[in-house]
């Protein structure tokens, strides 16, 4: 397990929080180690989480003779961002399995372990009852050619009636072929720079597979996580906190000439009532100010340093 604070980790673990409080302010170093919460050591360095619902369904992934590992192991890589699971590869250059696919996946190791390998497309497609063909290129034929989104809603659609469904992905460096094409019910095309339609094979799964999983929501504008709540300050401690950043600075000669010191505490307090705080931001702000106050550069807090008194030896007298 590790901890994450606001500014990182910090080399050691505090007791106490939100009440070391004193006079003439709050220790702004055990408020932050109080917003800081336990959780696994992998999720905070890839964001995965293997506590949580792993999705994994939708349609296949079907990539027509990929050449780099590198390249299948981030398509895998998209594609559990986004919950899809299975990837079909015809006929890798490279052959497979791909050490270079798995390390570049990012531990989307479902993915690789369950890709299945065929010699032709045809194969591949065979147990598919609607396919999807990615093209930038205009193809002129008798396929419908739709947007990723009414793609996306067309799988999802198909998914729920029980139809297995597949989108095709060419090469890296020329796509797929016309003929290749033509064994598709529909194209599906991306919005992108006419000058420019030069995706990655990965991109454009990624592209595909947020489409897919955007269309599962209920609600679009819903989030994965929402923001820690905390309680909203008083103008008690709002006037608190100003009343001691102006006696601070007052003592420090901050306020010259004294004919313009009414409107520079005018500007001061505009700028610190700017915004609504929470009672934690309110302890975090007195906390720094009065740091600044007791503490000089050439006399820190703490004989070794500001981090000092996290690691259990604290030479100030605020007590805990």
């Amino acid at each position: 397990m590790a901890r994450i604070f606001a500014w990182g980790r910090s080399p050691g673990e505090k007791k106490d929080g939100w009440d070391r409080k004193s006079e003439r302010g709050f220790d702004f170093s055990g408020a932050l180690c109080q917003l800081s919460r336990e959780i696994p050591l992998e999720a905070v360095m890839s964001g995965t989480n293997s506590e949580r619902e792993l999705l994994a369904e939708g349609p296949a992934i079907i990539l027509v003779e990929p050449q780099l590992g590198e390249n299948i192991g981030m398509v895998a890589r998209a594609m559990a961002n986004f919950g899809l699971s299975e990837l079909r590869l015809v006929n890798p250059r490279d052959g497979w399995p791909s050490e270079k696919a798995r390390a570049a996946a990012s531990k989307a190791d479902h993915v690789i372990d369950a890709t299945r390998v065929f010699d032709t497309l045809e194969e591949a497609l065979a147990d598919l009852n609607f396919v999807y063909a990615t093209t930038a290129r205009e193809r002129y034929g008798f396929k419908p050619v739709r947007s990723p989104v009414v793609a996306a809603a067309t799988l999802r659609a198909k998914f729920k009636a029980g139809e297995a469904t597949g989108i095709m992905f060419g090469r890296e460096r020329w796509g797929l072929t016309n003929e290749e094409v033509a064994l598709a019910d529909e194209i599906v095309t991306f919005p992108v720079n006419p000058a420019f339609a030069s995706l990655n094979i990965a991109q454009a799964v990624l592209l595909m597979s947020y489409e897919w999983m955007k269309g599962g929501l209920e609600d679009l504008t819903e989030t994965s996580f929402q923001p820690l709540e905390q309680k909203p300050a008083t103008k008690e401690q709002l006037f608190g906190m100003i009343e001691s950043v102006e006696e601070a600075l007052d003592a420090r000669g901050y306020f010259r000439p004294a004919a313009k010191k009414p409107k520079m505490i005018d500007n001061l307090r505009a700028v610190l009532t700017r915004r609504s705080y929470s009672e934690q931001e309110i302890s975090i702000m007195r906390g720094v100010f009065a740091t600044f106050d007791r503490y000089s550069r050439k006399s820190p807090r703490g004989k070794a340093g500001p981090w000092q008194d996290l690691d259990g030896v604290d030479d100030d007298t605020d007590g805990a």
